[in-house]
């Protein structure tokens, strides 16, 4: 799999340079500043572009600028960006009107390297791969069906927009399968959304709820 990746951190770039490469991923650029993303996924056509939200030249948010970009003129290539902070309006504006192929996942996920590995393969795979906390900011911002949500169900619904299985959410919250497949039919009733036995169409239908 062919990236590309954003980050003006030296240090960071270089290690997530090694990382991936270690995990069989073939770096094909690894630059310090957006539009040099751009730059580059436009000439080498990666397969995935990971970048940082904020990079030079304004350090505010010109590496989620760069990703909508590439979203919008290339929507073979999946994007990732990485922050340090949760922020719910950049979610919705990557995500924009197609919730595939796309990611965003906070900075210390990178500790976890074999999850955040799966993640960056899932969302090349035109999965979608949303923190738990990202859900949660996204959440807020509504007002319909929302405040009928308990907070373990948002905690669900955050596992949900990860990619996991009931079992899997089973394991990580210390409850039955069961328990679970309940909670998941009261967030997709709560929201107005159609349950779906397949895991990857759940989450986009669960994405685009948040996002329209």
């Amino acid at each position: 799999m062919r990236v590309v990746i954003g980050e003006d951190e030296a240090l960071l770039r270089e290690g997530l340079t090694l990382l991936l490469g270690r995990e069989g991923f073939e770096v094909v650029a690894a630059v310090g500043d957006a539009p040099a993303v751009v730059e580059h996924a436009r000439r080498l056509a990666p397969d995935l572009v990971l970048t940082d939200i904020r990079m030079p030249p304004d350090r505010t948010d010109d590496g989620l600028r760069a990703a909508v970009r590439i979203r919008a003129a290339q929507p073979g290539v999946a994007v990732v960006v990485l922050s340090q902070h949760v922020h719910g309006q950049y979610a919705v504006e990557l995500l924009g009107a197609r919730a595939r192929g796309v990611g965003y996942l906070l900075k210390q996920r990178v500790a976890d390297v074999g999850n955040f590995v799966r993640d960056l393969r899932r969302v090349a795979d035109g999965d979608v791969a949303l923190d738990p906390e990202v859900v949660t900011a996204m959440l807020a911002r509504r007002d319909d069906g929302v405040e009928r949500l308990s907070a373990r169900r948002r905690e669900v619904l955050g596992l949900v927009a990860e990619g996991r299985s009931n079992a899997a959410i089973a394991r990580r919250l210390g409850i039955t399968e069961k328990a679970v497949v309940a909670h998941v039919s009261g967030v997709y009733e709560a929201l107005g959304l159609a349950d779906d036995a397949d895991d990857h169409r759940r989450v986009l239908a669960v994405v685009r709820y948040l996002t329209r």
